[in-house]
């Protein structure tokens, strides 16, 4: 039975025949660090038009709709990426566009949806959080997408791992790193379509690893969260329309130190000139920690919009205050 909040296989084929329009696949890589035991692949969403994944949940989610459901425009709420990946989208289909943005958003993100034209809305982080889940929602006349459950949301981050399974069939482990969750699971849910015995673990950060926590308890739980550079996966909790597709999907978490995280993003500039943002290099930093990175390995690589500063700091051996 599919779960209401998983994409089939079909839906996914669809988004990334819409998707092929307007951006091209994202590279498969292989970034041979010489271990026995494993052979690492990054998948370099960090080489979407916007630097990022989020352009191709975006672009589906106006591409599929009503072009009268758009009349006045659409908005979204993000932590940066979605906002920038909305922005690019509806600039391009000449739609009016608004993001709900929390302060402390990276300026870089900001500053990008600006330059195409998204108008930003800050918000506090505790409103932010309850439009995520749906338990509010912004008196607006644009149409809000939900930048994790939307269903077209879901589809379009599925062609992820659409491309993936394309370019290895052989794939054993794939980690990607869990924020929201959209990501996770509509690429898990295309991953595993095709190759049902590929294993899918979510890598959160050790400062909120909601993931971790509910898959220990079996059910929905509230953590306590501690601030982080890396702004884009953990939440005080899971969204709960995505923990049915987290219980039949996600074999597992992975909870990673800042430290780890931190180094990991140095090995990518130094092995691959890659540049990524925290959220973006989590996946690698799983790959070489997890006790589960073994055969066909991929990372998504979600992203590499990250301060000019921050950077700085984190390949001078730093990491960089929240």
């Amino acid at each position: 039975m599919i779960l209401p909040f998983r994409p089939s296989l079909e839906e996914i084929e669809a988004a990334g025949e819409r998707l092929s329009g307007y951006m091209g696949r994202t590279p498969l890589i292989r970034l041979d660090l010489g271990l026995p035991d494993r052979q690492i692949f990054l998948k370099l969403e960090t080489l979407s038009p916007i630097g990022a994944f989020k352009l191709r949940p975006a672009l589906n989610a106006l591409l599929s709709r009503n072009p009268e459901a758009l009349e006045n425009g659409v908005a979204t709420i993000s932590s940066g990426n979605m906002a920038y990946g909305m922005a690019w989208a509806a600039n391009r289909l000449g739609i009016p566009m608004a993001a709900y943005m929390y302060e402390g958003a990276p300026q870089t993100k900001i500053d990008g949806v600006r330059r195409l034209g998204g108008e930003v809305r800050f918000i506090s982080m505790e409103t932010w959080w309850q439009y995520i889940i749906g338990a509010a929602r912004p008196q607006a006349p644009e149409l809000l997408i939900n930048p994790v459950t939307d269903q077209a949301v879901l589809c379009g981050n599925g062609t992820i791992g659409l491309e993936i399974v394309e370019d290895l069939p052989e794939i054993d482990v794939l980690f990607t790193p869990y924020g929201g969750g959209g990501m996770t699971c509509g690429v898990a849910s295309a991953v595993k379509s095709l190759r049902p015995n590929a294993k899918v673990f979510a890598v959160e950060d050790e400062n909120a690893a909601p993931v971790t926590a509910a898959l220990a308890a079996g059910r929905i739980v509230e953590i306590e969260t501690r601030p982080s550079f890396i702004k884009s996966i953990g939440g005080p909790s899971l969204v709960p329309q995505l923990w049915p597709v987290v219980r039949e999907l996600i074999d597992g978490a992975v909870t990673l130190s800042l430290e780890q995280v931190t180094e990991a993003m140095r090995l990518l500039f130094a092995k691959g000139k890659i540049v990524a943002e925290g959220a973006g290099a989590a996946s690698f930093a799983a790959a070489l920690a997890s006790e589960h990175a073994t055969g066909n390995v991929v990372c998504v690589i979600s992203g590499g919009n990250i301060d000019a500063a921050a950077y700085a700091q984190v390949l001078a051996g730093q990491i960089p205050k929240p």
